[in-house]
């Protein structure tokens, strides 16, 4: 079984938001960056289980520059056999999806696997188009994933109950809470992710489909008031006339 995961980097979720140039740009400074925890805990996770089971590889990709490289060491030492960069920064959701596409096409892998979304941008973009450019089926907020033979069962929830999918061998998945559970990297697997191999190549040439207009951070939040429980007219008339319906 060869499987592919797709790892991107976000922001720790600890970490201070604050935009540069005119809000137009995300200001890295000072920021702690991590592996997306959808593409770490749920897809890369689940990939490893199935080849500690069924036999196999993990390939990770990750569409960045060398600033990325601590996050794809971190999927390395987790249990990933080796990892592709391919050398350019993630600006546009379809460059992304195209870049890894275009590495997929040529490997034959069995299953590609993505988190459900990034934590900082929350777009569920990539998964489906790397599925489109590869013309392959595409499965999407898979909660569960088995696999016998080249006839894969996916569960996914859905309103009022849970969806049960099965599809061959190759398709592509998009990973949700409840495939796995997270794993953390013993000491061994840190010290071997330095010498495995991580393949830098250069980007297809592919324009940005879409850039940045501007950023806003949310209103900050007020203040809480406390009511006496027995001064329910004064509760009352704060919920009329000062109450925000989000």
């Amino acid at each position: 079984m060869k499987l592919l995961v797709c790892i991107s980097k976000v922001p720790d979720t600890t970490s201070k938001i604050n935009f540069v140039d005119n809000n137009t740009k995300f200001d890295e400074s000072g920021v702690q960056y991590i592996v997306n925890p959808y593409d770490e805990w749920y897809a890369l996770v689940r990939a490893l289980e199935l080849v500690e089971k069924h036999g196999g590889t993990v390939t990770t990709i990750t569409v960045g520059t060398n600033a990325d490289d601590p996050t794809i060491r971190k999927a390395l030492a987790i249990g990933a056999n080796d990892a592709v960069r391919i050398d350019a920064n993630p600006n546009d959701p379809f460059f992304v999806a195209k870049q890894i596409a275009n590495y997929a096409s040529k490997e034959n892998f069995d299953i590609v696997l993505t988190g459900k979304e990034t934590i900082n941008y929350n777009g569920s973009q990539v998964g489906g188009m790397v599925a489109e450019l590869l013309d392959l089926p595409y499965v999407s907020l898979a909660t569960k994933l088995n696999v016998d033979g080249e006839t894969a069962t996916l569960e996914r929830d859905v309103q009022g109950g849970i969806e049960v999918v099965e599809v061959n061998t190759p398709f592509v998945l998009s990973a949700a809470k409840g495939m796995a559970e997270q794993r953390i990297p013993n000491m061994r697997g840190i010290m071997a992710a330095r010498t495995k191999p991580l393949k830098v190549i250069p980007a297809d040439s592919q324009e940005d489909l879409s850039s940045v207009v501007k950023f806003e951070l949310p209103e900050a939040k007020s203040g809480c008031k406390y009511i006496d429980p027995e001064n329910m007219n004064e509760l009352v008339d704060l919920l009329h006339n000062e109450a925000k319906v989000i």
